[in-house]
């Protein structure tokens, strides 16, 4: 499988997910990227549920989630876990966000995030922690392949700011 490379103001590759989350956002059990048109939305891959990193990234946006939400912002957590696994994640964290399951890894390989790690030595394949910032046309306006997890969130919420989204 082809690993794309996404740039910025270039259209966000769609794609639905099963997801866990917010009715108004999951429709049967699924996300499609493209049914959030006319909603700037926050895409942030992760590498695994209930990990010291992972929880201080999606603790960062579930503290922010209140002023992106007056904004109509949308923030929708990727790993390749289960639902499962995102449903004991959101339900010990209070995420108010969709979990999106990339069980297969197709969209971490679609949006590029599908690096080859290397962890005490141990190469291995995972899902790189990256952000997508995608505006209400469907264009990635901002791209971060290096986040610091905790601080994250407010990072997104000043480029938002800064881009007039």
């Amino acid at each position: 499988m082809n690993d794309a490379e996404i740039k910025e103001l270039q259209p966000a590759p769609d794609f639905t997910l099963p997801a866990i989350g917010s009715d108004d956002i999951v429709k049967d059990g699924q996300v499609q990227l493209s049914a959030l048109r006319n909603h700037v939305t926050v895409l942030y891959f992760y590498p695994k549920d209930d990990t010291p990193g992972c929880s201080a990234e999606a603790c960062s946006f579930r503290d922010a989630n209140h002023l992106m939400q007056k904004r109509g912002i949308v923030v929708l957590g990727v790993s390749a876990d289960d639902l499962a696994s995102h449903q004991k994640f959101a339900d010990k964290y209070g995420l108010p966000f969709p979990l999106l399951a990339d069980t297969d890894t197709k969209v971490s390989h679609l949006y590029g995030v599908w690096k080859e790690k290397n962890m005490y030595g141990k190469k291995y394949m995972g899902v790189n922690r990256e952000t997508f910032l995608i505006d209400k046309e469907g264009v990635v306006r901002k791209i971060w392949p290096k986040v610091k997890a905790a601080e994250h969130a407010q990072e997104v919420l000043d480029t938002i700011e800064s881009l007039g989204l």
